[in-house]
């Protein structure tokens, strides 16, 4: 119903008798209620069903709160004005109208306080007065606390904005309604028109866009961390690195001002025996220490753990297991500085070793030695072993060897360790002769990081494989994993984590040329405390394994 601030408002009538009869019902005066009667009438109908209390609606009654506070306030200063006349005296019911008396009904109720009042009072007093008989007795108004039932004081009471309370209307009222429709153009524009049958016979194309839903591929969000997409990124620059490099070197040499440089640059590129050296002239600690290969790390997440301390009076040789498809874990652990190693380690200088013909790449070789990264030829490992170090015969040095190699990378499956050992002893020939102790290290979660196409199921091209690795020395696993927009496709590695575990070093004695039976003993002492790594930590570090560790071949 429309506000009324206007205590007194001028007479109108009401065209719709059953409009009229209602609000004379409930209008102690009706002429104050003739507009807003018009209005309601004018207005289309509420779609809330009648005689239903709502909750929770914030609407506070047909009457609204302002226009309570105007008409008490007008009431107040007449009822002053009333009660002066009267010289103070108790106002009758002969001298003052029906509205006044329930004004003063509803402030006898809170103690002679006019202004204290509330507007549900207020409301309730008006409501309650009702005249016997608006046509012939304006007289005698009913009292307040016995003329209506408690029901409808709890509604009154409940007027306070959290409740909806609509009026029941007569059975006729549809029916008086329609028929004003079509006399009112004010509301016959509201009528919606009538909508067609359906059919049967209509059919529909593919909604589109729906197979997004359904998609098998995994699309990133738009709104990812920045901090995850730079650890996105410096994957994703590390796994380019040697294709992004080699293709700049290219770009260069199509300039042909710069020829007179990248001639003796490539003369000293296939001469240098930087790689092979031992002397570590080129490694860079700034670079080794650079924040970036934190985002580097935290892409898996990368950890580094050792079982016991290593002094750094000896030598080592770091055997890493398992291969994987790239070897994520031993650069993130052994080649930058992101886990940690010298702190784990204090006193040792370790070497990541790699390929000799990653050291002919242009730009690429220059990179890899200022990470510290040297050659895994045989020559390079015994310069590393032997020179170099506080009293310059390698004290303090180290090298890792990733021993499995290629060939461990075909059998690399997540949830599986499989391990090419059982023939390779050179490396522990290599540390006899230079008396460098034996440490085994375990990377959990190293071939959960890709998928490829398994030996099993696809024989020909693991036999294409082994072809390549004969005549090239290396071969290429056939991986895959997610992409840098999409979690399902693509050479990113997944976000796994890795756990790096260094275990126990297991002491030689230096001999130059060792016997077969010593090899043996190293090697079987090796192999146990790797086995004595994985039941240690598995259940720890390799919760959703689907298999055992194994050593083959």
């Amino acid at each position: 119903m429309a506000e009324d601030n206007h205590f007194v408002t001028p007479k109108k009538s009401i065209s719709n008798p059953l409009l009229r009869s209602t609000y004379l019902r409930y209008s102690p005066t009706p002429e104050l209620y003739a507009n807003e009667a018009q209005e309601a009438f004018d207005t289309p109908p509420s779609p809330v069903s009648p005689g239903v209390v709502h909750p929770r609606i914030p609407q506070s009654s047909h009457i609204s709160s302002e226009a309570s506070n105007s008409f008490s306030i007008r009431d107040e200063e007449q009822y002053r004005a009333e009660a002066t006349v009267n010289k103070g005296g108790a106002m009758s019911n002969q001298d003052t109208s029906p509205g006044l008396r329930s004004y003063a009904a509803a402030a006898e109720v809170n103690g002679g306080h006019y202004h204290g009042v509330s507007p549900a009072d207020r409301l309730l007093a008006r409501k309650e007065n009702v005249l016997d008989d608006h046509t012939n007795n304006h007289s005698t108004a009913r009292p307040l606390a016995q003329s209506q039932p408690a029901k409808l004081e709890q509604e009154v009471k409940e007027q306070d904005g959290n409740y909806l309370t609509s009026l029941k209307m007569p059975s006729d009222y549809e029916e008086a309604l329609e028929k004003n429709k079509k006399e009112d153009p004010r509301l016959r524009h509201n009528t919606k028109p009538s909508q067609p049958a359906r059919t049967d016979s209509l059919a529909s194309g593919r909604k589109a866009g729906e197979g997004w839903a359904t998609s098998a591929i995994r699309w990133a969000p738009l709104n990812i961390p920045l901090q995850r997409r730079l650890q996105t990124f410096m994957v994703l620059l590390h796994g380019l690195s040697i294709i992004g490099l080699l293709s700049l070197f290219l770009f260069l040499c199509a300039i042909p001002l710069l020829w007179p440089i990248l001639v003796p640059y490539m003369i000293y590129c296939l001469f240098s025996g930087a790689s092979t050296s031992g002397e570590l002239s080129h490694r860079s600690e700034r670079l080794r220490r650079s924040k970036a290969w934190s985002a580097f790390a935290s892409y898996y997440p990368a950890r580094l753990h050792r079982c016991q301390e290593l002094p750094p009076t000896r030598k080592y040789l770091f055997g890493y297991h398992p291969h994987g498809i790239i070897s994520h874990g031993a650069f993130a652990a052994f080649a930058t500085e992101a886990l940690g190693f010298s702190q784990l380690f204090p006193g040792i200088t370790n070497t990541l070793l790699t390929l000799e013909s990653n050291f002919r790449v242009p730009i690429y070789r220059d990179y890899a030695l200022a990470l510290g990264l040297a050659s895994v030829s045989r020559e390079s490992c015994d310069n590393l072993l032997s020179r170099g170090g506080p009293n310059g015969e390698g004290m303090g040095r180290a090298i890792t060897i990733v021993v499995g190699g290629a060939r461990e990378s075909l059998d690399a499956k997540p949830g599986q360790i499989k391990l090419v050992l059982k023939r390779r002893k050179g490396f522990i020939k290599l540390a006899i002769r230079n008396g460098a102790d034996l440490v085994p290290v375990l990377g959990f979660g190293e071939n959960d990081l890709y998928e490829q196409f398994q030996p099993d199921k696809h024989p020909f091209v693991h036999k294409f494989q082994m072809l390549v690795k004969k005549w090239v020395g290396f071969t290429i696993p056939l991986f895959h994993a997610r992409g840098v927009f999409n979690y399902d496709v693509g050479l990113l590695p997944y976000r796994r984590p890795i756990n790096v575990v260094v275990g126990r070093p297991i002491e030689v004695e230096q001999q130059g040329k060792p016997e077969n039976a010593y090899i043996d003993q190293i090697h079987q002492r090796y192999m146990d405390e790797l086995i004595r790594l994985w039941d240690e930590h598995k259940e720890r570090f390799a919760p959703m394994r689907t298999g055992e560790l194994e050593i083959v071949e």
